[in-house]
């Protein structure tokens, strides 16, 4: 769970991470590209937020042309969400599948790719220099 991120819920904030890379989950109409961010940071108090947190990627993503490692800003709404199995009876899966409350961002805006990071290079290491 991303505690450090739920201490924001419901408040849009700038937020800064390293590019790993694309993936896809199913959704209704067919599969959904997301992105993957690392090293998710705070951008006016530094603090790492998270390790990593994927989410949809949106228009904005698609067309930064974005490779792995490069340091990407933005803007999101934190929100909840109920992690874990959703299908089946309700409540007859809760004890097996382990659902719990976690957090993510929604509806990012204002998008910039900042730059690449050399590979290895930690992004605190970047922010500190």
């Amino acid at each position: 769970m991303r505690e450090k991120l739920g201490k924001f819920l419901g408040e849009r904030r700038t937020f800064q991470g390293v590019f790993e890379r694309f993936g896809s989950k199913s959704g209704y109409k067919g599969p959904v590209k997301t992105v993957l961010i690392v090293n998710l940071i705070d951008f006016v108090t530094k603090e790492v937020l998270t390790d990593h947190l994927w989410f949809t990627c949106g228009k904005r993503f698609d067309c930064l042309d974005l490779q792995e490692g490069e340091l990407v800003q933005f803007d999101a709404r934190v929100t909840e969400y109920l992690k874990g199995y959703q299908g089946g009876e309700e409540g007859s899966y809760e004890d097996v599948y382990g659902q719990e409350l976690d957090y993510r961002l929604s509806f990012p805006t204002k998008v910039y790719k900042l730059g690449g990071l050399p590979k290895g290079q930690m992004l605190l290491s970047r922010l500190n220099a």
